[in-house]
């Protein structure tokens, strides 16, 4: 008697887990742990695109904050100044001369 059938000849087990209402909520959840617009697998995806945005917006404040250091330093360093418009913009005083090479 441990193992009881039904008129079908099946355990009744089987009866038990193949009911209409199971097999559809069973469904519900695998199809919404798979396809949709909230499915499991694109929220994992969208997670990971989260985090390389977060690092990218990182470097971009650091980059900023970089750069409003160096324009700090030229808006009250003169001599910094000077050196950046002697070496990148190729100026000079009007009493000297400049050579200019290619050698790095």
């Amino acid at each position: 008697m441990a193992n009881k059938a039904n008129r079908t000849g099946r355990p009744m087990w089987v009866r038990v887990l193949l009911n209409l209402p199971l097999l559809i909520v069973v469904g519900a959840i695998v199809v919404s742990i798979v396809w949709g617009e909230n499915s499991y697998i694109k929220r994992i995806g969208y997670q990971e695109r989260i985090g390389q945005l977060e690092d990218e917006i990182k470097q971009y404040r650091d980059s900023a904050d970089f750069y409003a250091r160096k324009a700090g330093e030229l808006n009250t360093d003169p001599e910094t100044l000077e050196k950046i418009a002697r070496e990148q913009y190729g100026m000079k005083r009007d009493n000297e001369e400049v050579f200019v090479t290619d050698i790095k």
